[in-house]
C-alpha cells in the first residue's frame, strides 16, 4: 500500500519533446506521494484528495481506451474506504503533482502492466491529460520509474543515479508564483502555427537542448555551460511568457563563474532550474531566493 512515488525534474526538453526531441529526466526525492485510506485524515490538498481522485476515476472510466485498462471495482472499493494520496509535492511548481497521482493510479489499478516504455508513456500521457488538457506522458513516466532517464525518438535510455559530473550542481530557485500549465502549453501550440517561429524553434532551439543533454551526460563541463547559456538565451527568445518577470534577472545576468538557468517544467512560475560548479558563489548570487539544492 505504501509504495512511494517521488516528484520529478525535467532537466532539459520540456517543450522540445513535443517535436520528439531528446529530453532528460531525474527524480526529485525531496517530495513524495503515498496512498492512504482514511479520508478523515485527508491532508492531501486539492490535487490528490479523495474528491479529486473520484473525478479522475470518472475521467478514466469515460475514456474509451483507458476504461479497459483499470480495475474499477477495486478502485471504487478503495474510494469508499477513504482513499487519498498523501502527497507533499507542491502543486503549480512543475515537480509532478499530477504526475505522481497519474503514476500511482496506474501502478495500483491497471489490470496489466506495460513493459514497452514508449507505450507506457503514451498511456500515462493520455491519463494525465485529465489535468492539463494535453500531456506528453513524460512526467508520470518519471514518477513511475523513479530513475534518471534520457528519452528521444529511439526510446528510453535508463541512466545511472550518479550520471551527472560531481562538480556540476543543480538547484531550484523559487519564484514564489504558482504556474498554470494549460494556458502556457496552449500558447506554445498556437505559436507553432506560425511557420517562421516553428522553423526557427526547430533549427535553433531544439539542437541546443540536445547539446545540453549530450555534454552533461558526457561530463564535458565547459561545453555544457556554453550550451546552457545558448539555451537560456533561446528561452528568452522563444518561450518568454514562461519566464516570470521576477526571475528574468537570472536569465539576463552573466556572473563570472559557471552558472546558468532555465525554466522548470512548463515555466510561468514555480521554480527556476539552475546549474553551477560553485555552490558558494551561486548561493550569494541567488540571495533572496528560496533554494533547493538537488545534488
Amino acid at each position: 500500500m505504501n509504495e512511494t512515488f517521488h516528484s520529478k525534474i525535467i532537466l532539459f526538453g520540456e517543450y522540445s519533446m513535443i517535436f520528439d526531441a531528446t529530453a532528460l529526466m531525474v527524480p526529485l526525492r525531496k517530495y513524495k506521494a503515498e496512498w492512504r485510506m482514511n479520508a478523515a485524515l485527508d491532508q492531501a490538498g486539492e490535487m490528490a484528495s479523495n474528491k479529486s481522485i473520484r473525478k479522475f476515476r470518472e475521467y478514466l472510466a469515460n475514456d474509451g481506451e483507458l476504461s479497459r485498462l483499470f480495475d474499477f471495482q477495486r478502485f471504487d472499493a478503495d474510494l469508499e474506504q477513504g482513499l487519498y494520496l498523501d502527497s507533499d509535492v507542491p502543486s503549480g511548481y512543475g515537480l509532478g503533482s499530477s504526475g505522481t497521482l497519474t503514476a500511482a493510479v496506474f501502478k495500483r489499478y491497471a489490470n496489466r502492466q506495460i513493459d514497452d516504455l514508449m507505450e507506457l508513456k503514451r498511456i500515462l500521457g493520455r491519463m494525465e491529460s485529465c489535468f492539463h488538457g494535453s500531456s506528453s506522458g513524460i512526467d508520470p513516466l518519471e514518477c513511475y520509474l523513479n530513475r534518471p532517464f534520457r528519452i528521444g525518438p529511439e526510446g528510453v535510455t535508463m541512466l545511472a543515479e550518479d550520471f551527472m559530473p560531481k562538480d556540476i550542481h543543480v538547484f531550484l530557485a523559487d519564484t514564489g508564483i504558482k504556474s498554470n500549465t494549460k494556458p502556457l502549453v496552449q500558447y506554445f501550440r498556437n505559436k507553432r502555427e506560425d511557420a517562421d517561429y516553428l522553423n526557427a524553434f526547430q533549427t535553433e532551439y531544439v539542437p541546443c537542448v540536445s547539446d545540453c543533454i549530450d555534454t552533461l551526460v558526457a561530463g564535458e563541463k565547459e561545453a555544457f555551460f556554453a550550451s546552457l547559456r545558448q539555451l537560456t538565451d533561446g528561452q528568452l527568445k522563444f518561450l518568454r511568457p514562461m519566464v516570470t518577470d521576477n526571475s528574468i534577472d537570472l536569465f539576463l545576468e552573466r556572473p563570472d563563474f559557471h552558472f546558468g538557468v532555465k525554466i522548470s517544467g512548463s515555466g510561468g512560475g514555480g521554480y527556476v532550474l539552475g546549474f553551477t560548479d560553485d555552490v558558494e558563489q551561486a548561493t550569494v548570487f541567488l540571495d533572496g531566493y528560496d533554494l533547493i539544492w538537488v545534488n
